[in-house]
């Protein structure tokens, strides 16, 4: 992305003249950004049993998959319908592993049929999976009170998140692993998301690692994902050199301690894709009060819900008109909902009706957590590589989708 005659680009392609070719909303993502981030993790982590597992629910457009398998990464599922979209985009079973929350049986089935490794979540998880497939391999997901993010709904660890078997129960599993002949191969932990201190990580790390000694067939840990980026302006990004320089030393001193060499798997999403991901919008309206000036556009939090759900910083620019005279303005969507705001009391280049609005970083968790609400389409979405653009999901006609809100 960059900046030429005054507008905003994708790789040679102007925001306006992409506008006026799929029209807004409209999703952007640049091939090129995604591959970018991929290297900084794989080229800056030496350890050589490293495995890079993208967390699909970031962003599970087919297209992206693609790109990622391409480039030799791995899947990281919650669900049959993301292992679904993997299978889709050309993923092996070997190539996934999935994550319980709250899994019913009939999933459980599914994923043992399709012999993929799952990280399992409760005690009740165990129970069910030894009943249905007794003497098998198995990871377990562990809580450790360890927890971080950038917003409490974001952050997996700790004793208020219901993610993870908590260390407390770690006798418990064990035993209700011996009892159906369960091999515990794996142990798994994910901390929370946008974390950009790689200190954190660190910490995270050794902690599992004094857990691991107590399992003695493991193949691999997992340390998850939650690799944040720079939302806001004077956000530094993550250390990707310190941080693989980090888990290198870690992980060489553990294995020397265990005795053996094992599997790193990380779970990247939003450090993969959030940067590619830029939602273009059209200014609708513009009206002033005594206290703000309100700029809507013809997008909503049904399309990018993050700033309403998480209060989320993402910077918004005047695509049409990059410099030029300033203006503090509230830019919000076309949703009949007090929180539908994507910035409130921002500097930008002083809009006009029919400019077109750049919400950067949206391409994780943006258009996998659009809804239909208020009987709203979803944006199209397309994919720039190359210089050239490809649609990769339509955007649907209202007459399409009334049987669906």
């Amino acid at each position: 992305m960059n900046v030429k005659n005054n507008q905003l680009y994708f790789d040679g392609l102007s925001a306006e003249e992409l506008i006026k070719k799929y029209k807004t909303p409209l999703y952007v993502y640049e091939a090129e950004v995604i591959r970018r981030q991929y290297n900084s993790l794989a080229k800056n982590i030496s350890y050589p049993h490293t495995k890079i597992h993208y967390a699909a629910k970031a962003n599970a457009n087919p297209a992206i998959l693609k790109i990622i398998r391409q480039l030799g990464g791995n899947i990281e599922a919650v669900s049959k319908g993301k292992i679904l979209s993997a299978f889709k985009a050309g993923f092996k079973p070997g190539q996934i592993i999935y994550t319980c929350n709250g899994a019913e049986e009939e999933e459980l089935r599914f994923v043992i049929d399709n012999d993929i490794t799952a990280n399992l979540d409760s005690l009740n998880q165990i129970e069910t999976w030894g009943r249905l497939n007794p003497n098998s391999s198995i990871s377990l997901r562990l809580n450790l009170d360890i927890g971080a993010g950038s917003h409490i709904y974001i952050t997996t660890g700790g004793r208020r998140s219901k993610f993870g078997i908590h260390i407390s129960k770690i006798k418990e599993a064990k035993k209700l692993a011996k009892k159906y002949g369960l091999r515990i191969v794996g142990l798994h932990q994910h901390i929370g998301s946008d974390v950009v201190d790689g200190k954190v990580f660190g910490k995270a790390m050794r902690t599992l690692l004094k857990i691991a000694s107590q399992f003695p067939e493991l193949e691999f840990v997992n340390f998850g994902g939650g690799f944040g980026i720079p939302y806001k302006p004077d956000q530094k990004p993550l250390d990707t050199k310190t941080l693989g320089d980090q888990i290198t030393k870690i992980m060489n001193q553990f294995t020397k301690e265990y005795g053996k060499e094992i599997n790193v798997i990380i779970e990247p999403g939003r450090y993969l894709v959030a940067q590619a991901g830029t939602l273009l919008t059209s200014v609708t309206d513009i009206k002033s009060n005594p206290s703000r000036t309100f700029v809507s556009t013809n997008t909503g939090f049904n399309h990018m819900i993050r700033s309403a759900m998480y209060f989320a910083y993402h910077n918004v620019t005047n695509a049409s008109r990059v410099e030029g005279k300033k203006k503090t303005v509230t830019v919000v969507g076309n949703i009949c909902e007090s929180a539908d705001i994507f910035a409130q009391d921002r500097v930008i280049t002083n809009p006009k009706k029919g400019d077109i609005l750049a919400i950067h970083d949206t391409g994780a968790y943006g258009y996998t957590m659009s809804s239909l609400y208020n009987a709203r389409v979803k944006p199209a979405e397309v994919l720039i590589d190359n210089g050239k653009a490809k649609l990769i999901r339509e955007r649907l006609n209202i007459e399409n989708i009334l049987d669906s809100i």
